[in-house]
């Protein structure tokens, strides 16, 4: 074969790799010998300032040691500044403040605000002289000749938290409590701190001293949800921080420290005690003299009592975040931070539904061993009338009607049912009520006992377990996994309703094991009485700049409702669930002449009781239990809830046209004369009163009183013709009449099962 590539070619790229080579090796050769003179040049020259014996290690290496200490830790606080200096990005920070917003309920009244709302109006100078000293000789006194930290103010606190073995003094400067204001949260953090002490020396360096002293007298919390001493001495002296005495201008002072605990409407004997301390500040930093300050301490400041202001404080919280998030969908471009927000909130109605819900755990809350409620009342549209959050806000501020993940037990079923008709199913459709097993999870109803053929009517009624879980297994029929396909379903149609919890896929799903907060609950309910349309929960309607400039409006702006379901199904449950309230177990829940529907809910332990209902007005869900998840003392859904529910509902619809529930008609109404003859048992048929059970020590009384009764009797002389009447432990003095009926037991009745499955939760109450 003749050779593809010519003989020369391959001589010539032999020369050309040789010659390559050659000029790689003479490189590098030049290049370590210049690398060699270049650095005996180099020695030469160092040679000339070499020091030696003594003075190298008094002089030379110390310097050497700190110059590279010095430059490791140059680099070490630049990396620790940059969280920092990142929180300055914004260039307008200055002026940048957080949400502040005025609500009103729905028909244009204040009834609280939230947010910091500053007032910058007051020149530094116009401040009282008492009040600026009464702050420095508090906060800082050294303020006007530190750099922004104050050492020796440190050193010293941390010497006397040392000797005290715990925080007794403050080391921050008055700085970096501004810094922290502005810029930082309140977490007890290392990160928090070198933050807050590089950005104290960053203000230092943008600001004089009489800024950043008015900043900080401005934007401080002030306890009340005030912020900046002119908003306290209004909020606390109804009077303007230029007019404030010595006594006041202390308590004022006071507040820095901890504006919640010495906040003079909540504690006044504290702040007082507080102001003393300030007093005596005042007098150890030379500011005044003991007699100066005799007469504050003799006359104390007296503040305005507030006590009687009540603020649907669970409610504003709530319509507050949703405030934040609303003003985050606003373009960018708009800077205004400062609304007047009207909301749907009906304060006779939150009124009513706190009244209620410390009504019932005073009476009943001991006796049933539950310490915590909570409450949603909504209309059709989705708009919250009413919140209750909790028994005690001042207590705990944890929100439980939204916050809380509780298991709702029965009060779920509704969606079961709904996805049943969904799928072909009538309110007459008959389901076998038999033993019905998921793996090896097997549920059972009360006293293990079964009632045959039942309409679906009948079973929502009687509140039975097992009809719930066929039809999670029947709507499945032709998957591979039935009972998993069925549970599918059913969640799909709580996502319609608007529930928005996990809803997690265990066997016990279909009767209430996975978790709801009481506001998707109580709104997702809305949606039987709304002909199927479901909505959205907010508290806002409409949103205005503080210059009165309509910003949005929820029936403008706002989610439109969607038709989860037909308007027929709608009233079927209707239907359906009002024989939960005339005939099963939510009597207590019935209004008079008002159709009511709903469902009662109590889960495994009595962990959790629940009546969730509405009418053609509202819908509302009522939840009791224990933030520990502790047992109640055999609590029902149809007990102190349905009561509850009652309570609110008769309030809610004072004054207002009655509208029918599409599927169910108009209420029946009690006649007059029947009303005006209660019974003694009739009228404890109304109450919940208190747990259905007699113990042994009370059986013990009440056989120490017959006998003492029977001994009295005998010692008088008494014959048998008029013997004293004789109390007895009867059925119904141990078990009140309300609690012996069997559709109300429906609801209390423990469910077992022959065996539990690993994966599956334990079974629910009914």
């Amino acid at each position: 074969m003749p050779q593809i590539v010519p003989s020369r070619w391959k001589t010539k790229f032999r020369h050309f790799l040789l010659d390559l080579d050659a000029r790689i090796d003479s490189g590098l050769f030049s290049s370590g010998r210049g690398t060699r003179e270049l650095w005996e040049r180099y020695s030469t020259f160092m040679d000339r300032f070499y020091v030696g014996r003594w003075k190298r290690w008094v002089f030379i290496e110390p310097l050497s040691e700190m110059a590279t200490i010095g430059l490791g830790g140059l680099i070490l606080m630049l990396a620790l500044a940059q969280p920092a200096f990142r929180e300055t990005a914004d260039e307008d920070w200055l002026k940048k403040s957080d949400l502040a917003v005025t609500f009103l309920d729905r028909y244009g009244n204040p009834i609280g605000s939230r947010g910091i709302k500053h007032n910058d109006s007051i020149p530094l100078e116009d401040f009282p002289d008492n009040l600026i000293k009464a702050t420095l000789a508090t906060e800082d006194r050294r303020f006007y000749d530190h750099f922004g930290i104050d050492i020796a103010g440190t050193a010293r606190a941390l010497v006397t938290n040392a000797q005290a073995g715990g925080v007794r003094q403050g080391g921050s400067s008055l700085t970096q409590q501004l810094a922290k204001n502005l810029f930082l949260s309140n977490e007890r953090t290392i990160e928090r701190k070198v933050n807050e002490a590089f950005l104290a020396i960053w203000l230092e360096t943008r600001l004089t001293k009489n800024e950043i002293l008015k900043l900080y007298l401005d934007r401080a919390y002030m306890g009340g949800g005030t912020f900046g001493v002119d908003g306290a001495a209004h909020f606390y002296f109804n009077k303007s921080a230029r007019d404030v005495n010595l006594a006041e201008a202390a308590m004022l002072a006071g507040l820095f420290k901890a504006p919640t605990k010495y906040a003079p409407h909540i504690n006044l004997p504290a702040a007082r005690a507080r102001a003393n301390v300030v007093l005596d500040n005042l007098v150890d930093a030379g500011f005044m003299t003991e007699g100066q300050v005799f007469g504050a301490r003799r006359n104390p400041a007296v503040a305005v009592d507030r006590r009687q202001e009540i603020s649907p404080n669970y409610y504003l919280d709530w319509a507050f975040d949703e405030m934040r998030k609303l003003v985050d969908t606003f373009p960018k471009s708009y800077i205004e931070r400062v609304f007047v927000v009207r909301t749907a909130i009906d304060m006779n109605v939150q009124r009513a539904a706190e009244a209620a819900v410390e009504n019932q755990l005073r009476q009943f809350g001991r006796d049933y061993h539950a310490t915590q409620a909570a409450t949603v009342v909504s209309d059709l549209e989705g708009g919250v009338r009413a919140m209750v959050g909790g028994r005690d806000y001042g207590a705990s501020q944890f929100n439980r009607a939204v916050d809380a993940m509780r298991q709702p037990g029965s009060s779920f079923k509704p969606y079961v049912y709904t996805t049943a008709l969904l799928n072909g199913y009538k309110p007459t459709s008959i389901i076998l009520d038999g033993p019905v097993c998921i793996g090896n999870w097997c549920p059972q109803n009360y006293g293990h006992s079964y009632s045959g053929n039942v309409t679906l009517t009948q079973a929502i009624t009687r509140s039975i377990n097992v009809v719930p879980v066929k039809i999670s297994i029947a709507l499945g029929k032709g998957a591979q996994n039935p009972a998993k396909a069925g549970r599918a379903k059913i969640v799909e149609t709580a996502r319609r309703f608007g529930i928005k919890a996990p809803l997690l896929d265990t066997p016990s799903l279909p009767i209430g094991s996975t978790e709801v907060t009481v506001l998707e609950h109580a709104v997702a309910y809305a949606t039987f009485p709304n002909k199927g349309r479901s909505s959205t929960p907010h508290a806002v309607l409409e949103v205005r700049t503080g210059a009165g400039d309509l910003v949005w409006r929820f029936d403008r702006d706002g989610p439109k409702q969607l038709q989860a379901i037909p308007a027929s199904v709608a009233a079927d449950m209707a239907s359906m669930m009002s024989h939960v309230v005339s005939e099963g177990t939510a009597r207590r829940a019935a209004l008079d002449g008002i159709p009511t529907a709903g469902k009662t809910g109590t889960t495994n332990a009595y962990r959790d009781a629940w009546f969730v209902g509405y009418t053609g007005n509202f819908s509302c869900a009522v939840w009791y239990g224990n933030d520990d998840y502790s047992p109640t003392n055999r609590m029902t859904g149809g007990s102190l809830p349905a009561q509850t529910w009652h309570d609110i509902m008769v309030a809610a619809h004072q004054g207002i046209e009655i509208k029918e529930i599409p599927g169910v008609g108009a209420g029946t109404k009690n006649p007059a004369a029947a009303a005006s003859s209660v019974t003694a048992a009739n009228a404890q048929d109304a109450k919940p009163g208190p747990p259905p059970v007699l113990t042994r020590r009370g059986a013990d009384i009440l056989l120490r009183v017959e006998k003492l009764l029977d001994d009295a009797g005998k010692t008088a002389g008494r014959t048998s013709s008029n013997e004293p009447l004789k109390p007895r432990a009867s059925s119904a003095l141990a078990f009140p009449e309300s609690y012996a009926s069997a559709n109300d037991a429906a609801d209390t009745k423990p469910m077992t099962s022959a065996t539990t499955s690993a994966t599956a939760p334990a079974s629910r109450k009914n």
